[in-house]
């Protein structure tokens, strides 16, 4: 990963080396499919998908996609994840296999329904 500031997610994609770009790309996909209302932009350098706060992050590491779907959302699902590698807060998802695309759906499903059942008032 870089530091380079991007302005999209179709930006981010293309800076990409071609092999991993198919990967982002289904990664694109599947959270579309299961978030349809979510706005897509750029925070923390990478793609970053939001609906009544942020849901998930990715991004392209040099041996895997980084899932990022706060604590949460690994806590909820830590018995499926048991076969990645993850961390308080990331997912790997290596590049020699291929995107669980029905546990990416779950995981960003679940975080919509998270933060759509958060008080709204702000302080």
């Amino acid at each position: 990963m870089n530091n380079k500031k991007y302005t999209s997610v179709d930006e981010y994609i293309a800076d990409q080396a071609p092999e991993v770009q198919e990967k982002l790309q289904t990664m694109r996909q599947v959270i579309r499919k299961a978030v349809p209302l979510a706005e897509e932009c750029i925070s923390y350098c990478m793609p970053a998908y939001k609906q009544a706060g942020v849901l998930v992050y990715f991004a392209a590491q040099k041996k895997h996609i980084g899932f990022y779907p706060t604590p949460s959302g690994i806590q909820a699902f830590a018995d499926e994840l048991s076969g990645y590698t993850t961390s308080k807060g990331a997912i790997q998802f290596p590049l020699s296999n291929p995107i669980p695309k029905r546990l990416v759906a779950q995981i960003t499903k679940y975080r919509l329904l998270e933060n759509l059942s958060k008080p709204t008032k702000k302080k």
